[in-house]
């Protein structure tokens, strides 16, 4: 089976809508989506409701959460703050119901987990190789995907060492990472919508099982027409101007 793996689309419909056209060219099975449908761009509606109508398994993310009011937006930024109360007043009946209804992660599906943080607390980042380390002790299956920390990549466990997977390098659209038996993985496909890797290309993995082999991708996308949308919508300018930066 081929699995197509999102993680923090952010409502930036003309990121999501690159990955897909190119994912269908390379071929896939499933879609999964590791959280944070919402927040920060200005399309949360249409990026939702292809997540519902689609019937893609998708976990819920810190900003999906915000959304709904249920998160204490002292801990954002101001961007983020500003972000998420503008998102709270677009979203429609319908797509809120849908997100109340996502669950928390870790959920196991398909022989691997789903996670948006970390497998013990959905709103842990994994960013360095002692975080992974701690993070192994609870996972429940040999490969985890986890995403919130927007960074392409990830790790590998064996035994009490920890080795990082890099992310796709900037002169190459694809990395191939072979998946070895006795190892336990955490993985990030890295964020579609809003990445923070100092690449500005919107990020998604494969992941096949049959192979044991997991290819991180990346596409170039309409950035030009988010940015402008997010300005129009009167969304903080910086959220613009930092997809540019990948940062």
């Amino acid at each position: 089976m081929r699995y197509l793996i999102l993680s923090d689309i952010h409502a930036n419909l003309e990121a999501l809508t690159a990955v897909l056209e190119e994912a269908a060219k390379e071929g896939y099975d499933k879609i999964v989506c590791l959280g944070d449908l919402a927040g920060y761009g200005a399309d949360p509606n249409a990026v939702i409701e292809w997540a519902h109508e689609s019937g893609v398994p998708t976990i819920r993310g810190n900003h999906d959460r915000a959304a709904l009011g249920q998160i204490d937006l002292e801990w954002f930024n101001p961007a983020a703050q500003q972000s998420t109360l503008w998102t709270q007043n677009a979203l429609t009946a319908a797509n809120r119901e849908y997100l109340s209804g996502l669950p928390a992660g870790p959920i196991d599906y398909d022989g691997f987990s789903m996670v948006h943080g970390s497998p013990q607390d959905e709103d842990e980042y994994l960013v360095t190789a002692t975080e992974a380390a701690t993070a192994a002790q609870f996972v429940t299956s040999r490969v985890t995907w986890f995403g919130h920390t927007h960074l392409q990549g990830g790790f590998q466990v064996i035994r009490k060492a920890v080795v990082s997977i890099n992310r796709v390098q900037k002169n190459s659209a694809r990395q191939e990472v072979d998946l070895f038996p006795d190892v336990t993985y955490l993985l990030n496909p890295g964020s579609v919508g809003q990445p923070r890797d100092q690449d500005w290309r919107a990020a998604w993995a494969l992941y096949d099982d049959a192979k044991h082999m997991v290819t991180y991708r990346r596409c170039e996308y309409d950035v030009k027409s988010a940015k402008e949308k997010i300005v129009n919508a009167g969304l903080p300018e910086i959220l613009a101007t930092r997809l540019d930066l990948g940062r």
